[in-house]
């Protein structure tokens, strides 16, 4: 019963999670006018946020390993709720600067503390839960970013939209705070000094490189596919943002539904069919065909990367040879290193070719996942 109890917490700290995720970007184009920077500039000031985030993989890690997910998961939700309402409270770049710090090093360190006790409930129950997990992460991004579209409709500014959703998280946050889980911690080498950026070791490795490639993918549908329809293919502004939406369409779909695929079929196989189904999906989207092959391909895709990530996470929670906490920590840190800096990376690629090349890219990359995917395989 407990672990039952427990899956329903993690359940909803995955959904706030991603609900914050989507809040924010919601409102960005109201943040950068209210900055007065450029593009360039506003860029740079988004990199700090990313910077929290990295310093917190591996604090959150260390954390895990003294403390347990837990109790790191109930502090980093507090935390997190707490730096987005300030975040939308920030009258200046001084304070907006601080505020998207403390934003990205509480959002990454819930981001790695919630996998590890989802890992922990998943072992509990014995069978898979960790892409359901994910897929109401992505449900919760979708909704939120919904309800900013509502919120800029009825005029709502940023401050109050900001504290509104803050509030709304506190029913979730008490539900954290008072769900009992036994403290785990130790690991394989918590005895050992650890560095200060994990990396994964051993057969983790490709487990992070699939982290790595998913993260990737998904990233360059959600910053380029828009661009790509425009620039590339012709097709109006209207029409572009059609093939983000029906991909994370499928990418709820196929998380929700994943755990039961997991469990009947097992990791790696899963992983080898969905790493040719996401190639399959990239390559009908690089055809180009017409609009609707490019929708069909980015549906696709969704459906092929959906559960790679979530797998991965999973695959380090259970590493025989590394914590939990670091290992989660250096997988994290591939997997949402790719999806911060592979953008710029495509789009340069973009620019001296095309973003059909960017594309070609990413199928290239999505082939290899099949051929890593018995990196899943735990081994003693």
């Amino acid at each position: 019963m407990q672990a039952i109890a427990a899956r329903r917490v993690v359940s909803a700290v995955f959904l706030m999670c991603g609900g914050f995720f989507g809040l924010w970007a919601s409102r960005i184009p109201d943040i950068k006018a209210a900055t007065g920077l450029s593009e360039g500039w506003f860029g740079v000031l988004l990199l700090v946020m990313a910077l929290g985030a990295f310093t917190a993989f591996p604090t959150a890690g260390a954390l895990m390993d003294r403390h347990g997910p837990a109790r790191v998961t109930k502090g980093a939700a507090l935390g997190t709720a707490v730096a987005f309402t300030l975040l939308g409270l920030s009258p200046s770049i001084v304070t907006l600067v601080a505020a998207l710090f403390f934003a990205g090093f509480a959002f990454g360190s819930l981001d790695v503390s919630m996998n590890g006790w989802g890992a922990e409930v998943e072992t509990a129950l014995e069978r898979p839960v960790m892409s359901s997990f994910h897929g109401l992460f992505s449900l919760g991004a979708g909704v939120a970013a919904a309800a900013g579209g509502l919120a800029i409709e009825f005029g709502f500014g940023v401050a109050l939209h900001f504290c509104l959703w803050g509030l709304l998280s506190v029913p979730i946050l008490i539900l954290c705070w008072k769900q009992h889980w036994p403290q785990s911690v130790g690991g394989a080498e918590t005895q050992d000094k650890a560095p200060l950026f994990a990396f994964p070791e051993g057969a983790l490795r490709f487990a992070g490189l699939i982290a790595l490639i998913a993260a990737l993918g998904e990233a360059a549908v959600t910053d380029w596919a828009a661009l790509y329809q425009i620039l590339d293919l012709g097709y109006s502004e209207a029409m572009a943002p059609i093939a983000f939406t029906v991909f994370s369409v499928a990418m709820v779909i196929m998380r929700l539904a994943g755990d039961r695929i997991i469990a009947r079929f097992g990791p790696v196989p899963v992983a080898r069919v969905s790493g040719f189904v996401a190639f399959v999906g990239c390559v009908l989207l690089v055809s180009g065909w017409n609009i609707f092959v490019v929708w069909t391909g980015c549906f696709v895709m969704g459906l092929g990367y959906a559960v790679l990530f979530p797998l991965a996470m999973s695959r380090a929670a259970a590493d025989p040879h590394m914590s939990k906490g670091r290992a989660l920590a250096s997988v994290a840190t591939l997997g949402y290193g790719a999806f911060l800096f592979g953008p710029p990376v495509l789009g340069f690629i973009g620019q001296l070719f095309s973003l059909g090349a960017s594309f070609a890219v990413v199928a290239f990359l999505t082939l290899i996942i099949p051929f890593l995917a018995s990196a899943l395989r735990v081994k003693a």
